[in-house]
């Protein structure tokens, strides 16, 4: 059974940082994407971050520059850090993952939620 579980998530003042957690089981963990997505209410998921078993990393413009995702194929976790955090980094943060030759991302965590206090 596939598990994706995030961790991390609470209330943050502006300007601060977090770091999420996702731990992968059931999966080839170094076969797999792994993104981080997030969800505001009343806006659409949005793919923050991913990364693949090697140092290919891709990010979102609304995050670039400030925020850094890693992963620990050895412990099947992944990470995700964001600086200099702004009110409309609240969202529902999820981790999720795909197959690397695959676009659609199969697998979902239940998601944790960030609220980046003004």
């Amino acid at each position: 059974q596939v598990q994706l579980v995030e961790s991390g998530g609470g209330l943050v003042q502006a300007g601060g940082s977090l770091r999420l957690s996702c731990a992968v089981s059931g999966l080839p963990f170094t076969s797999y994407v792994m993104g981080w997505f997030r969800q505001a209410p009343e806006k659409q998921r949005e793919l923050v971050a991913s990364m693949g078993s090697g140092s290919y990393k891709n990010y979102a413009d609304s995050v670039k520059g400030r925020s850094t995702i890693s992963r620990d194929n050895a412990k099947n976790m992944v990470y995700l850090e964001v600086d200099s955090l702004k009110p409309e980094d609240t969202a529902v943060y999820y981790c999720a993952a795909r197959k690397s030759d695959y676009t659609k991302y199969d697998y979902w965590g239940q998601g944790t939620q960030v609220t980046v206090s003004s």
